[in-house]
């Protein structure tokens, strides 16, 4: 429902419109409804810290009530036209959908790894396209001990457009994730990209449409970031996002990227306000938990899903 503009109810206050207005809820003080949800729940087994085959992560997906899948170039390639057809199939029935591939491109090190990465991902780009699959993400290195901020901001720029490229012609999105916390970027000689405003700086200097920023809830958070941020996003310029929440007690400067909670398990990081943002702007892509919580991979894998599916489920309510 529409909220009325004040002025839009005193040019027309009429019997209609009284009706009407009677029947908005903000008249009385409540709050307009949220705007509905379009991303979808993903099952990240990787990022649980859960070892499970593709068929495996499929079937836990479907059993604990999770929408998508991440999905594995390298999986579908090593399956074959025929098993990746009948997987297809499975996931059309049990109406799942894929979310973000991982960017199978070591382009952080020296040039003759970076060639040779390059070289393969037309094909693993290639058996994405044929899965269905849309989206590829990477994150970026918050520092260097080597390049200035300026050089290492060149330096993504030519590698990762030269990746971009490739996975355009496979009709591919790329998103880049930032990496927040000041115990990473603080590390070493030169601080790089940790915020969401320098990785969409980034994204601008690739110049290319089909890249965009893959969010992070704890990045976000380490940033010192707020609803605001996000909402100045576009839905098509977000190709993935990751939820988890932080440990209680820790200072924010004292963070560390590797210790990382279940969303909502600890209220540190404000999920409702990140969740409503990703609302507003109208999301409507895949949305994964990425905890690195030591307790989650104590559990056995089925158990680990299960306890990351009531959260997802407890976050998509907000």
């Amino acid at each position: 429902m529409k909220a009325f503009s004040r002025r839009g109810f005193l040019a027309g206050l009429t019997g209609a419109s009284i009706v009407s207005f009677s029947r908005s809820p903000a008249i009385f003080g409540l709050a307009e409804p949220a705007p509905l949800r379009k991303f979808y729940s993903v099952l990240s087994c990787g990022a649980l810290g859960v070892k499970a085959s593709f068929e495996q992560t499929l079937e836990l997906a479907s059993r604990f009530g999770f929408e998508g899948i991440d999905p594995d170039a390298a999986f579908f390639a090593q399956a074959g036209e025929a098993r990746l057809k009948q997987l297809l199939a499975t996931m059309q029935q049990k109406k799942l959908r894929f979310g973000s591939a991982n960017l199978p491109v070591e382009f952080r090190k020296d040039n003759e790894v970076f060639s040779a990465g390059l070289k393969k991902l037309p094909d693993a780009a290639s058996w994405l396209e044929k899965a269905g699959v849309k989206r590829v993400t990477t994150w970026i290195l918050s520092f260097s001990n080597e390049y200035t901020y300026t050089e290492n901001f060149r330096w993504h720029t030519l590698r990762l457009r030269e990746c971009a490229r490739i996975l355009a012609d496979f009709g591919l999105v790329f998103g880049l994730e930032y990496v927040g916390p000041k115990t990473a970027w603080r590390s070493s000689r030169h601080p790089f990209i940790h915020t969401l405003a320098e990785i969409r700086e980034l994204v601008e200097a690739i110049g290319l449409k089909n890249v965009g920023v893959q969010l992070d809830s704890w990045h976000w958070f380490n940033a010192e970031e707020t609803q605001a941020d996000l909402l100045k996003l576009k839905n098509e310029e977000v190709v993935s996002v990751h939820l988890n929440d932080a440990p209680a007690g820790v200072p924010l400067d004292k963070q560390v990227d590797s210790k990382r909670e279940l969303p909502l398990a600890t209220g540190v990081i404000p999920i409702r306000e990140f969740i409503q943002g990703l609302r507003n702007i109208g999301y409507d892509g895949p949305v994964a938990i990425e905890p690195f919580s030591t307790a989650l991979r104590a559990m056995t894998g089925e158990k680990a899903c299960e306890t990351a599916a009531e959260a997802m489920k407890k976050v998509l309510e907000l």
